[in-house]
């Protein structure tokens, strides 16, 4: 028997979950670490390094302490976090600033410009992240930073994903030379490959911005899978934890990614990580570009296959957005939800309140809902918010699909499948297809299997998700709901391109608010 420690950096908390080779999850803890917003500035979402360590040496001597396990016994520690959350960093790997969180979308300037110059010089790895450069991702936060800092560039040493940080953090690592990066984090969001050498070369970054001078050279180290170490933990952090000095740390990645390993993602799997944001994981062993698609990066998700990563800006904080205005609760406006039948609403709800990531991968866009009278309520709203996830991800992996991924099954992972069975009614009526959730939560779950590989315990990720992975329950469609989600479809469909895209073709949509009086008026009839 071996048990480790699988850690998630999620948004707004850190969760640690030991994990027995033998039986699965024992037990686990989370802290919560503040989220800085401005409310003059949306965009604005940053940060503590030191809050987030503090963080999570209390909830690892938490898991201890609620398992009655003794540190010692802890043979690996493994970490996902959230990303693209970027951090500058000085001499020692000391931070120059906050992160850039994820849902930072300050650097639009900077994404766009890196997609017209990538486009214009022919740099083919656009293509590989669909097409167009993201605001949340890393070299747009980078370039906004240096913009914006310019008392700090003289002691800008590097820059690092957060799931790099934490890992060197821990391992007492001090040094560019002596870092291991994610492959995961560093082929997603900085438009790393090994197809063309590693990172974008310096010409075309220059080309960007003079700014960018000399700054690929500092982004350095190791580039690997995380089926490999990247340091062990030091004394000093053993002690804060409450562990063992030396024991192994895998490389890290995303938490989206270890999430659907969690899940027990296969070949022809697509796990759709719902939280705050959604991110839809796939794998394939052989995979070619996806337009609109955040990345294919080979060994992201499994070492021996392709990542390829999608996903929605905002899901569970729109949920949260509409409870928030009504002045109540998630929880509280979804009593009575499983009452409603599809389409009843008449509305018609765009998922775009914190921009697009996939597939127009444009921040700029902002929530649209269609079909209000004077008698909606707000769980209205929140019912036809969750209706817009589920029309918007099935656009995903329609996607997806028309590009040679294979997707047979799919998974509803992540922490809100588990709190709200309407939201995966729904998802099974709108795909029209099973919807398998895990029975429990599987966050910091992938962290485990990843640490029971770097502590021996299994030799491949398969033998580890056999031994310790949740089992799946199926949640099927009903053939009457999916007809009425077909209609609403195809609608939701029109809409999506017809306003999301400045080049899109005219389009007539004068139809679609009498559609939605429709099929609504239909199903009152058949009730």
């Amino acid at each position: 028997m071996t048990i480790v420690a699988g850690v998630d950096f999620g948004t707004l908390s850190v969760r640690v979950t030991l994990v027995d080779s033998r039986s699965g999850p024992i037990g686990t803890a989370s802290t919560s670490y503040p989220l800085h917003r401005r409310r003059e500035d949306p965009n604005f979402a940053t940060q503590s390094h030191s809050d987030q360590m503090a963080a999570l040496a209390a909830a690892t001597r938490d898991a201890l302490r609620s398992t009655s396990v003794d540190g010692d016994r802890v043979a690996a520690i493994a970490l996902d976090t959230t990303g693209s959350s970027v951090i500058p960093v000085g001499e020692g790997l000391e931070p120059l600033d906050e992160y850039y969180l994820w849902c930072d979308h300050r650097a639009s300037a900077e994404a766009e410009e890196i997609t017209a110059a990538a486009h214009a010089t022919g740099f083919e790895g656009i293509d590989w992240c669909g097409g167009v450069y993201s605001s949340e991702w890393g070299f747009a936060k980078l370039l906004h930073w240096l913009r914006h800092n310019p008392n700090k560039r003289s002691r800008f040493v590097t820059a690092l994903e957060h799931c790099d940080m934490v890992a060197a953090t821990l391992c007492g690592i001090t040094s560019v030379s002596g870092l291991k990066r994610s492959a995961c984090a560093m082929g997603h969001k900085w438009m790393w490959n090994p197809k063309w050498g590693g990172l974008p070369p310096e010409e075309f970054l220059v080309a960007v911005d003079p700014l960018f001078v000399g700054v690929r050279a500092k982004l350095g180290g190791e580039y690997l899978t995380s089926d490999q170490i990247a340091g062990r933990l030091s004394p000093q952090w053993a002690e804060a934890l409450g562990l063992r000095a030396g024991i192994p740390i895998p490389v890290g990645a995303f938490d989206a990614h270890w999430d659907a390993v969690g899940s027990n993602i296969r070949e022809g799997d697509a796990v759709n990580v719902v939280g705050t944001s959604t991110c839809i994981i796939a794998m394939a062993r052989h995979a070619e570009l996806v337009p609109g698609v955040c990345g294919v990066v080979p060994g992201s998700v499994h070492p021996g296959y392709t990542g390829i990563e999608a996903g929605l800006s905002a899901t569970g904080d729109i949920f949260e957005a509409i409870a928030r205005r009504a002045g109540t609760t998630v929880a509280a406006l979804s009593e009575g939800l499983d009452a409603y039948k599809a389409g009843q609403t008449g509305l018609l709800r765009l998922s775009w309140d914190n921009g697009d990531r996939t597939v127009l991968v444009n921040p700029e866009l902002g929530g649209v809902t269609f079909g209000w009278n004077l008698v909606h309520t707000a769980q209205d709203e929140l019912f036809a918010a969750i209706e817009g996830t589920a029309f918007h991800t099935r656009i995903i992996l329609e996607r997806m699909a028309e590009h040679g991924v294979r997707i047979d099954r799919v998974i509803n992972a992540g922490g809100i499948p588990q709190k709200s069975e309407v939201l995966n009614r729904v998802y099974a009526n709108v795909l029209n297809k099973p919807v398998l959730v895990p029975a429990g939560i599987p966050t910091s779950l992938g962290s485990g299997i990843f640490a029971l590989l770097a502590a021996g315990a299994y030799k491949t990720i398969e033998e580890a998700q056999a031994a310790v992975c949740l089992p799946l329950r199926t949640v099927a469609p009903d053939a009457q709901a999916a007809a009425t989600y077909e209609q609403l479809y195809r609608l939701y469909r029109e809409v999506y391109f017809a306003l999301g895209r400045q080049d899109a073709e005219l389009a007539s949509l004068g139809r679609v608010l009498p559609e939605l009086r429709r099929i609504a008026a239909d199903v009152r009839t058949a009730d």
